[in-house]
């Protein structure tokens, strides 16, 4: 990956999440940087990524400690601060691109971009289509000189995808130069079968020689890594997504850590016990808490009342579900709250409590499935055809039933099923909770009781 965009101005890099795409970009941009081939980078990401992500991978390695970088997030103010900052890299947040390009009018002058997560500018057209991408137009090809694409999968939602992804790289020169050149190169229009009932008498469907012949035009600036090459097939490649927890969550859950009790939104939340603590802070890690049984729940007169605290953990999935470039994924939950706000968030996934559930699973028509680690441990079979990827959203101290459900897609599974590929396990974490101590204890034979007192000492010395 580092060669190949050193070698190449512009490029693509296709890999999956957990495969190391951050810290050979950095390790490239390093390399660009020192050779003074460019001199200020700009990486374009989702929210939570570009806030916390790329700072973080730069954190990690002594040899990026010379980098410094910018990120260009928060309110106008902030972020023009930001901007202003002397930096090799800066980071911002695809919706703030416009922004961006209002802000810096002529005097853009970063000359070299990297789009992580890609597949944001597939709504790229010649005159309309987003406004993300639609900003970056006019000077992609004019004052940036080195453009990267980064993504798991370029193509999410089908080959589509890939126009306005392609058009950064070469501006149409291998799709298609208009949108509308490429639909008419590679896709055609048959009439429904069921068109009585539809508005539109016909659909587009793709051409039987288009993806090979797409595959044929960009396969010089793009570079596929398929982990199977790369990793052993014998254990899963477990991948830790963290996030922070926002300024009055974090203060919330401080005050619950210590004094067993906070107050959100009006709502007073307390417990009696060192157990109902636990319980309480892996409910703020998550973004919810359960309030008192005697508040009814509105929504759901059957389910316990709980208030919302922050949404950082179902960000963080939404870059796994991109990520993941339209394979189904199993997202494993713990407390209920989690699970409505989840179906909330992915309208398209689809709470796995019933046979009918996982036979549609099996049939890959959920591209999401809510799971409950206790409920999907044991016998259940087959969804190792379907995915190779599991998410923990929330984490239990048990480490049964968690080791139970990434069995159910697990390497064994996937040999079984005569697939060579990896099992990716994603945890998502918040920083500096309780979820890294469940994380420890899950993979360590360490009690309970001795991780959560050093724990505590080390939070209590940190203030």
């Amino acid at each position: 990956m580092v060669n190949f965009m050193i070698a190449l101005p512009r490029c693509c890099v296709f890999a999956p999440m957990g495969t190391g795409k951050t810290s050979a970009v950095l390790t490239a941009l390093d390399a660009l940087l020192m050779a003074g081939i460019v001199r200020k980078v700009l990486i374009l990401a989702p929210l939570r990524v570009a806030r916390s992500t790329w700072t973080d991978e730069a954190n990690r390695w002594a040899c990026f400690a010379h980098l410094r970088l910018s990120v260009i997030v928060g309110d106008p103010e902030q972020r023009a601060a930001a901007l202003a900052v002397p930096a090799d890299i800066y980071t911002l947040n695809y919706e703030n691109v416009p922004w961006l390009v209002d802000q810096m009018g002529d005097g853009f002058d970063f000359d070299m971009i990297v789009a992580d997560e890609s597949v944001k500018l597939k709504n790229l057209r010649s005159k309309q289509g987003g406004a993300r991408a639609g900003a970056l137009r006019d000077l992609a090809h004019t004052k940036v000189k080195r453009w990267v694409n980064l993504t798991g999968m370029a193509v999410e939602n089908g080959l589509r995808d890939l126009w306005g992804q392609l058009w950064f790289i070469d501006a149409g020169q291998r799709l298609g130069r208009t949108f509308d050149a490429f639909e008419s190169r590679w896709f055609m229009y048959k009439r429904k079968s069921d068109a009585f009932k539809h508005d539109r008498a016909v659909e587009m469907v793709v051409m039987p020689h288009a993806q090979s012949e797409m595959q044929a035009a960009i396969k010089d600036v793009c570079l596929t890594l398929d982990p199977k090459d790369w990793f052993k097939l014998d254990a899963p490649i477990v991948n830790t997504l963290y996030v922070d927890l926002p300024p009055a969550a974090r203060k919330n859950y401080r005050e619950m850590e210590r004094a067993f009790f906070t107050k959100i939104k009006n709502h007073e939340i307390e417990t009696f016990s060192a157990a109902g603590k636990s319980q309480k802070l892996l409910q703020f890690c998550n973004g919810a808490a359960y309030l008192d049984p005697s508040v009814e729940n509105e929504d759901d007169p059957k389910a316990r009342a709980w208030v919302e605290v922050h949404e950082e953990k179902i960000q963080a999935l939404e870059s796994v579900v991109n990520e993941a470039g339209g394979m189904p994924i199993l997202v494993a939950y713990h407390f209920k709250s989690d699970l409505a706000r989840l179906k909330k968030a992915f309208p398209q996934g689809r709470h796995i409590s019933k046979k009918t559930d996982e036979d549609d699973f099996k049939a890959g028509k959920i591209p999401v499935a809510f799971v409950h680690p206790q409920s999907i441990g044991h016998g259940v079979d087959g969804f190792q055809h379907v995915t190779n990827i599991i998410v923990f959203f929330g984490f239990w101290w048990g480490a049964g039933p968690y080791l139970q459900v990434i069995e159910r897609i697990g390497p064994m599974r996937q040999m079984q099923a005569g697939l060579k590929r990896p099992c990716f396990v994603h945890h998502i974490a918040a920083r500096d909770t309780i979820d890294e101590d469940v994380i420890e204890c899950l993979n360590s034979k360490r009690s309970v009781s001795d991780i959560l007192i050093e724990a505590l000492k080390r939070r209590n010395s940190d203030g």
